[in-house]
């Protein structure tokens, strides 16, 4: 990912941008091991069935540095391929991060690590290297979202949204216009002030009504 393009979208947040988006959100139960992380990079992903973690090694070893290795596990909610040495071989790897529809183990070791880990849980089952399934850089489904080698995952605290890079420009200039308006609005509020939104007025024009009308014409 072109570095400049990497800190515009670390300097504003998933929730900022989410403002400005209509699509792209992973299920809210994807969730990184630790609070404190914040990840962007352009997707590698993997579709992996069952309990056969032998495309996630392949990715690991093919894929570029600082990308995001994004894992659809099909459907699969007990098993896991990314406990804490996996995850310490994708930093060492120089990832940008792991995400994965579905769980982890060893989360105590992970959250000691640097590398952003986002899943839905934790589990004590682990897959088998078997390689006889799975996919890599294929367009996968991750968390309800779906993703395309080479597309932006940008992750932090409140989750995951998918980006595409040839559309992001204009979402994110709008995410840091409002990142730059926050600080006298925060002012304002904290005085007493509020909101700009003028929900009287939007109610007063009966938009519902507005609308049933139009139906029965």
């Amino acid at each position: 990912m072109d570095k400049t393009l990497y800190d515009r979208l670390m300097g504003v947040d998933p929730g900022t941008i989410g403002h400005y988006i209509t699509g792209g959100f992973m299920d809210p139960r994807i969730k990184p091991v630790r609070r404190d992380s914040k990840m962007c990079g352009p997707a590698y992903t993997v579709r992996m069935e069952g309990n056969d973690s032998a495309p996630l090694h392949l990715a690991l070893r093919q894929a570029p540095k600082g990308s995001v290795i994004v894992i659809d596990r099909c459907g699969e909610t007990l098993h896991t391929p990314i406990g804490e040495m996996v995850a310490l071989f994708a930093q060492v790897q120089g990832f940008a991060g792991l995400v994965i529809d579905g769980p982890v183990t060893d989360s105590r070791g992970i959250e000691k690590l640097d590398i952003p880990v986002f899943c839905t849980g934790f589990t004590p089952a682990i897959t088998k290297i078997l390689g006889v399934t799975g996919e890599t850089q294929v367009n996968v489904v991750c968390g309800g979202a779906p993703v395309r080698p080479g597309d932006i995952v940008f992750g932090d605290a409140d989750g995951v949204v998918v980006l595409d890079p040839e559309t992001v420009e204009e979402p994110l200039k709008k995410a840091e216009a409002n990142i730059a308006r926050e600080p006298a609005l925060r002012e304002k509020l904290l005085s007493g002030g509020l909101l700009t939104v003028d929900i009287f007025k939007l109610l007063d024009a009966d938009v519902p009504g507005y609308i049933a009308d139009a139906k029965k014409k």
